[in-house]
This record gives C-alpha cells, sequence and structure tokens, in this order.
C-alpha cells in the first residue's frame, strides 16, 4: 500500500513569543482563511512559516521540515505577501526577471507600468504587483496578509481570481489573512479566527 502524499504545510506545535502553540495542515490546492483582531498573533504566524520569525515547534513543507532548507530557498517556495510590500529599486520593471503579461493583464495592468517608478505607485497598485512579484518563483505555498486591503471591490475580485487560478494550475496552497468575513467565505476552503495568540476554528457565515 502506497503511503498517503504529505500535506502541503504541516505545522506542529508552533509557538513564536505569546502565540501558540499552535498545529495546522494544509493540503495542496487549498485555501485557508484566517481572521482575527489586531495584534491576536496572525502577522506573526506568517512570518513564523516563512522563517522569518524565531520560533518553537516544527514546519514542513510537503514533507521536509523547515529547519533542513535555507532561509533564501524557503522563501522562494513559502512566499509571504506582507501588508506593506518592500521595493528596493526605482522602476516597477526592475523589480521583475520575466514579467507575466498575461498576469499583468488579469490584474488591471498594461505592460507599460513595468517602465513607471515605484513613486508613482498606490499602495493598492503596489500590493497586486507585489504578488505577481511573489509568483514568479512558482511558490508552492503563499502566505497574503491582507492583500485586497486597499483595493476597491473590482480590483479584489481581480486578485480572488488570480489566486483561485494559480492555485488550481499549481496545487499552491494559500492562507488568506483578512477582516472581511464575506471574503474570506469566497476564496478559502476552512475558515479560522486567531484571538489572543490562539487558533481557532470559526464557524457562522458572514
Amino acid at each position: 500500500m502506497e503511503k498517503p502524499l504529505a500535506p502541503r504545510l504541516q505545522v506542529e506545535n508552533l509557538l513564536i513569543h505569546d502565540v501558540g502553540p499552535i498545529s495546522l495542515d494544509i493540503e495542496s490546492g487549498e485555501c485557508v482563511g484566517l481572521s482575527g483582531p489586531s495584534g491576536s498573533g496572525k502577522s506573526l504566524f506568517l512570518r513564523a512559516i516563512a522563517d522569518m520569525e524565531p520560533h518553537g515547534g516544527t514546519i514542513l513543507l510537503d514533507g521536509t521540515e523547515q529547519a533542513l532548507i535555507s532561509a533564501p530557498v524557503w522563501r522562494r517556495q513559502v512566499a509571504l505577501l506582507p501588508a506593506e510590500s518592500a521595493w528596493w529599486s526605482d522602476t516597477v520593471g526592475e523589480h521583475f526577471s520575466q514579467p507575466d503579461e498575461p498576469r499583468l493583464g488579469a490584474l488591471g495592468f498594461d505592460k507599460c507600468i513595468l517602465t513607471w517608478p515605484v513613486s508613482r505607485l498606490s499602495s493598492g497598485e503596489r500590493q497586486r504587483l507585489a504578488l505577481l512579484r511573489l509568483l514568479e518563483n512558482q511558490p508552492r505555498l503563499l502566505l497574503l496578509d491582507e492583500p485586497t486591503a486597499n483595493l476597491d471591490e473590482e480590483n479584489s475580485a481581480k486578485v480572488e481570481e488570480l489566486m483561485r487560478s494559480y492555485r488550481e494550475e499549481t496545487g499552491a496552497a494559500v492562507v488568506w489573512v483578512g477582516h472581511q468575513r464575506a471574503q474570506l467565505y469566497r476564496v478559502a476552503n476552512r475558515f479560522y479566527a486567531m484571538t489572543g495568540g490562539r487558533l481557532s476554528v470559526a464557524g457562522g457565515l458572514p
């Protein structure tokens, strides 16, 4: 009898400062929604999974422990989109190695935006482009920290559709942190709440 494939993400007894312990499995292609008040530990949880925060416990990607993979390699495959993305060069195009024009179009951009100075971008444009930048590495897990917080309804829908198609095409898993319960119920397969550093199953409809 064949051994079943490991979950895409396994979190076992994760402890970050006063957050945890947290244990959670996420399957390939699955999106898990996470909500909770500010300061409850959601961003710390994502940063620990992305190997950007010291922590206790064990994290595995497709059955391989985080500790056995170098941080740069891990972060290409476990991609974190923080609430405020970082930009280090003057123009948009300098942040991409091979811009994906169909995905640019899917998020409402023309390729000419690659010539824009970063200073010209709105906060919402920065977040959408930062998401595309992460997808260049074909990550197996995406950690999205309020990815549509600065977007209108139309552009939020474009991000939701891009994530849906990316999951279907690649089998990537997603952890989507957000405050809009209605959105989480559209995009996620399961729903959790973070309160006081503890993770619990979220019930009820938005």
